[in-house]
């Protein structure tokens, strides 16, 4: 079993750069061994879904930025041989907006969809992350960055535990 990263974003509005929060837990030998929760200043004030995650500017007015965020979480992620995420498209276009706002590379490591890995390995349908989480029987409080990452890995955990590996 790899050591792997499962990460959550959530935005502040429809601009991909507009992370407001992250989630990130590092996952080795199939155990949970690190969490991280960082907000993030947005570059705009601007937010739109706060009626989804609960965060507004009041609450990340003081955040650090993405680049003074992401440069923390970079360490964690030496040696993770892939990044989870529910609707990884999702994730990955976000981190990649930011990371290109703030100019710093992207990580390198490939992404592993946790909407096609349940999917996959259990023919979960419907497959938005509460449903999945119902499924496997794993706590959620969804929007919270923190804990979508933490079911990610958890997602990713009972996979290998089924059989799946990463390839």
């Amino acid at each position: 079993m790899p050591r792997f990263a499962a990460i959550d974003f959530e935005t502040a509005s429809h601009g991909r750069d507009s992370a407001c929060a992250v989630g990130v837990v590092i996952v080795e030998r199939g155990r949970i061994v690190d969490r991280l929760y960082e907000l993030i200043r947005p570059p705009s004030r601007q937010f739109a879904f706060t009626y989804i995650h609960g965060l507004s500017w009041e609450d990340v007015k003081d955040a650090p930025s993405f680049d003074a965020v992401w440069s923390g979480i970079t360490r964690e992620l030496t040696g993770v041989a892939f990044l989870a995420a529910h609707n990884a498209p999702f994730d990955k276009g976000v981190l990649g907006a930011c990371c290109a706002t703030y100019e710093l590379p992207a990580p390198e490591q490939p992404f592993v969809c946790t909407v096609r890995l349940a999917r996959a390995q259990w023919d979960i349908h419907p497959t938005k992350l509460p449903d999945v989480c119902r499924h496997l029987g794993i706590d959620l409080r969804h929007h919270q960055a923190d804990s979508d990452a933490e079911a990610c890995a958890r997602i990713v955990i009972a996979a290998e535990q089924a059989g799946w590996r990463y390839a």
